[in-house]
């Protein structure tokens, strides 16, 4: 195509369509310049931009995390496996083992080893719900909830026992992630005789982890007892053998060990002969004394607070709880009407009775309200208007002596609410006194679950009752009755003070802890309170507790070689005419060095069960020889009396 055209003056002109044309053409190639370069610009933005994510992100994971990658590479690198440490031994004071350890295993699961691939895991629950016993949707439940990229164990099954154990060694080894740990679990000797003392070490639970991190998941921990009291110096602390180990968990290095050390032992003030004696005596009675509930016995050193027996019946097998109990066998203990679980001996509320004689005789005659001459004829009951308060007999003229061998209750109300020459201490002074005694208090024993009892007073019946304090109320209080409860634990501990003529001793059943290294440490002896009352108005109240073992309610203690003092008591209860029968006992009388409370519950006559109960059990203690009584010849008494 031309792209000139002449004229007739022979002047050239440009085709204004061929310029046109070129100008759009010069357009075209501009903006396609301008597009390319805003295109490059674009592509260079975008790979500097990833470029600087890839550098952030380097710097994240190198510097920002590199602790934590370099920990989690080194966690999947090395294995540290705990060393349990053994839990320190429990023995009574002469080394009887009472508490000791025997080997188990916990089959567990590593969350980071387990196979990422469902189909593998699959495998491995079936294999262990055919090798292990294990209920396969729980163990797939339990491994699937995990997070599998942190090394953490979890607990699969407690106590497998050695010989199940040799066989599932070779059979784990080829299921990835899942291992034996060696173990101990507690054993109990004599079971229910020392369940109380005692108490139980159990598996721990999630819940406790959590408060105490320092654990692991397999470790046993202290739940009742000594076990739960002592539990920081029985754990002992764990070893560590550290491995390094290959992607698929094989040990390729041993890289050394920390050993594990033992806990510390408890050695008790148990004596078990006593607490054998005494398990047996009480569990003889129960057999044959059917409107008996349960019992309870308690032995105190007077010269210290030490604790040579403690007893509740019924109880339990302490040994039940050691690799966890099964609910259906859990819930029967919790539902069995006789409370099993209960111990009677600190937690058990009861209204002493005439026990607590002694003790308002110290009262009054340390406020001047009686004398050990003091006396009054006993009708056989009093009256304040149209009320009437009885006594078991007529015991005519009562001096402090008689009334505490005969339990006179006439003489009783006198000393505390009043009556005709005698102005009676009055329940301030009551409940003051009481509490010096340890009554209504705790005692801080070195277990748990210890019960306060009730000593009322004017404040308290009205708070709980919503009634005024009445002159009855304080008669009651007087003889052990209305209001007031106690523990068997705070009566011992009370005869004891009358024992000692004063000394309040704070009670303990470890004597002393021995560490591994041999060092012993000794349970500091702790006075609680003293002087309260005079050693002389003490020594009045003994020698009429030493007649009632001469010519009153405790007389067949009179045959031991060993001289008794003691006093009887039976105390009503619930409004049905039941009785629960108590004795408590001190000896020798000269220097005491055992002071004793035996409970019979719902058991009948103090004089009937809890008398020849304490003699066997002293008969025990003090190497006498002794006849054993026929207990269902004793209930064919008690029956043809009744």
């Amino acid at each position: 195509m031309t792209r000139r055209k002449k004229i007739k003056s022979g002047t050239e002109i440009e085709n204004p369509i061929v310029f046109s044309s070129i100008a759009g053409q010069s357009e075209d190639v501009n903006n396609q310049k301008d597009i390319i370069k805003s295109n490059l610009s674009m592509l260079w933005f975008f790979l500097n931009l990833v470029l600087l994510i890839i550098a952030g992100r380097i710097f994240y994971l190198q510097v920002l995390k590199g602790n934590y990658y370099k920990e989690v590479a080194e966690n999947n690198r090395i294995r540290n496996v705990e060393i349990k440490a053994p839990r320190g031994l429990i023995v009574d004071r002469d080394g009887e083992i009472l508490a000791s350890n025997i080997p188990s295993f916990d089959i567990v699961f590593i969350s980071n080893e387990i196979p990422d691939n469902y189909q593998d895991r699959k495998k491995i629950y079936a294999s262990l719900a055919k090798e292990c016993d294990l209920n396969e949707a729980t163990v797939s439940a339990m491994v699937e909830e995990t997070d599998r990229k942190i090394q953490k164990k979890y607990l699969l099954k407690a106590g497998v026992d050695y010989e199940k154990a040799l066989v599932l060694i070779e059979k784990l080894q080829d299921l990835p992630g899942i291992y034996l740990e060696k173990t101990a679990v507690r054993k109990y000797e004599k079971g229910e005789m020392f369940s109380f003392v005692l108490g139980y070490a159990g598996k721990i639970t999630e819940k406790e982890l959590e408060l105490l991190p320092e654990y692991s998941i397999t470790d046993h921990i202290g739940k009742n007892g000594l076990e739960y009291t002592y539990e920081k110096l029985l754990k002992g602390q764990p070893g560590k053998m550290i491995m390094e180990v290959d992607s698929n968990g094989s040990i390729k290095e041993d890289l050394g060990v920390s050993p594990s050390v033992s806990g510390n032992k408890l050695v008790l003030n148990i004596d078990y002969d006593l607490q054998k004696k005494s398990f047996e005596v009480l569990q003889q009675i129960l057999e044959v004394n059917k409107e008996a509930k349960g019992a309870a016995m308690v032995a105190i050193d007077p010269r210290d607070g030490s604790v040579l027996s403690m007893i509740s019946l019924p109880g339990y097998d302490n040994n039940l709880f050691t690799n966890g109990i099964e609910n259906e066998k859990y819930q029967e203990l919790l539902n069995n009407p006789l409370k099993p679980m209960l111990n009677r001996a600190i937690s058990g509320e009861y209204p002493p009775g005439s026990i607590y004689k002694p003790f308002l005789a110290a009262m009054g005659l340390e406020e001047g309200v009686i004398s050990e001459d003091t006396t009054l004829t006993c009708p056989g009951f009093i009256s304040v208007g149209a009320w009437s308060f009885g006594d078991w007999k007529t015991h005519g003229v009562t001096n402090l002596k008689k009334a505490i061998a005969e339990s006179c209750n006439v003489y009783f109300y006198a000393v505390g609410g009043g009556w005709n020459n005698i102005s009676g201490l009055g329940v301030d002074r009551m409940n003051k006194y009481s509490k010096y005694f340890g009554l209504g208090n705790y005692l801080q024993i070195d277990i748990p679950s210890e019960a306060t009892g009730t000593i009322p007073d004017e404040e308290w019946k009205f708070k709980e009752i919503g009634e005024k304090w009445y002159i009855g109320d304080s008669y009651h209080m007087s003889i052990g009755q209305g209001y007031t409860l106690v523990t068997p634990l705070q009566m011992a501990v009370a005869t004891s003070v009358v024992a000692n003529k004063g000394t309040l001793y704070q009670p303990r059943i470890v004597n002393k802890i021995i560490e591994p290294s041999g060092r012993e440490r000794k349970n500091e002896i702790e006075i609680i309170r003293d002087n309260f009352i005079s050693e002389k108005n003490f020594e009045k109240v003994k020698e009429a507790m030493r007649e009632t073992v001469i010519s009153g309610s405790g007389v067949s203690l009179n045959d031991m070689k060993t001289e008794v003092a003691g006093k009887t008591g039976t105390a009503q209860f619930g409004g049905q005419d039941k009785t629960h029968a108590w004795f408590t006992a001190f000896a020798p009388y000269d220097n005491p060095e055992i002071a004793t409370v035996v409970l019979i519950e719902s058991g009948g006559e103090g004089h009937d069960w809890s008398v020849p109960a304490t003699e066997q059990i002293l008969r025990e203690y003090f190497e006498e020889e002794k006849e054993e009584i026929d207990w269902a010849e004793v209930e064919r008494k008690v029956k043809a009396r009744n």
